[in-house]
């Protein structure tokens, strides 16, 4: 059975870049098109993975995880971050707010498809 991908990120050529690659690797992929959209769909619906973005309108991707993680549903879903941002500092935050990980754009595919085949087993 294939894996559930939640993608969020406010660029759709992003969305589209992921959505391509995830789905080449066989995930079923849902996007949102930031974190609020996101909080929303994951109310009705169970995700294995969520990617998401930092730096977005209405509900940022630190927002997004804690008010993930609030839910019990999510408490141990793999949640990476996938931004420009790169500093030590906006990282630490990402790690205290539930983050299981971060990626820096521009990504590379072949990679993203690592990180998602050692957290989901």
């Amino acid at each position: 059975m294939s894996k559930n991908i939640l993608i969020v990120d406010d660029s759709p050529s992003i969305r589209q870049m992921v959505e391509v690659t995830l789905k080449s690797a066989n995930y079923q992929v849902t996007s949102a098109v930031d974190g609020q959209e996101a909080l929303d769909v994951c109310k009705f619906n169970r995700f294995d993975f969520v990617l998401t973005d930092q730096n977005m309108p209405r509900m940022d991707g630190l927002t997004l995880i804690k008010s993930l993680r609030t839910m019990s549903a999510y408490q141990s879903v793999p949640i990476v971050v996938l931004t420009t941002e790169a500093s030590n500092e906006i990282k630490t935050q990402g790690k205290a707010a539930g983050a299981t990980g971060w990626m820096v754009k521009p990504f590379d595919p072949r990679k993203l498809l690592e990180v998602l085949t050692k957290v989901l087993g």
